[in-house]
Formats: C-alpha cells, sequence, structure tokens
C-alpha cells in the first residue's frame, strides 16, 4: 500500500494510540465544548504528557480546535471538534455499527448512539 493512499492516512491516524477515545469524549455528550480536566477525567491511563501531544496533534490536523480563556487565573483552555473532526468521527461511528453487528469481542452495546455513550 502506498503512503499517499487515503486508507493508509485515515488508518494511521485512526490506529494511534488514544486518538479514537479522545475524539469520542469530544463527540459524546451535549456540551460542544470539554476542558482537558474533563476529557482526562474520562479516559483512565491516559498521562497528561500524552493527552497534550494528541490534542496538539489532532489540532494541528484540522480535527479539534482550542480555545484559551486567559482573563482569569487558572487559564482554561478547552476542546471542541470542528466539521472535519465532526465527519471522521462519522467513520469511528460506522467501525461501531460493524463491530456491533459482527460481535467483533464485544457483547451488545446498549448505547447505539455515541453521542449518549458512557463507555
Amino acid at each position: 500500500m502506498k503512503k499517499n493512499c487515503p486508507i493508509y492516512q485515515v488508518m494511521r491516524r485512526m490506529g494511534r494510540r488514544w486518538t479514537i477515545l479522545v475524539l469520542a469524549e469530544l463527540y459524546k455528550g451535549r456540551k460542544k465544548w470539554k476542558r482537558y480536566s474533563e476529557i482526562k477525567k474520562k479516559i483512565p491511563g491516559l498521562t497528561p504528557k500524552m493527552l497534550s501531544m494528541r490534542l496538539k496533534e489532532l489540532e494541528k490536523e484540522g480535527l479539534l480546535k482550542n480555545r484559551v480563556d486567559a482573563k482569569k487565573f487558572p487559564v482554561k483552555s478547552e476542546y471542541s471538534l470542528t466539521k472535519k473532526g465532526e465527519d471522521f468521527f462519522r467513520v469511528i461511528d460506522e467501525t461501531k455499527k460493524w463491530g456491533l453487528k459482527w460481535k467483533v469481542g464485544n457483547s451488545d452495546c446498549p448505547y447505539v448512539d455515541c453521542k449518549e455513550c458512557e463507555f
């Protein structure tokens, strides 16, 4: 497979450790913007250094955006999916549906809609 193949490029992004979980955390729920600490709290085992690195990579790739409120201390940094990130999550959602349909290593998931997912 060639490195410029779209499948190669998408799987390279999806395959990075923690990427899917970070995107899923930003996707789920009703709240559009989430603070760094909220994301960190919801993903056990993810180190602060790795979360910072993933957030920077995803922002650079245009999958999420960051807004910083430096008016007060401590400085608040919040993240949200971009349109590109929301579209990318549809790929993840389709992967979940495929996994549910074919019972890939899991039992039935009660949360068909990832917006309502509690992981």
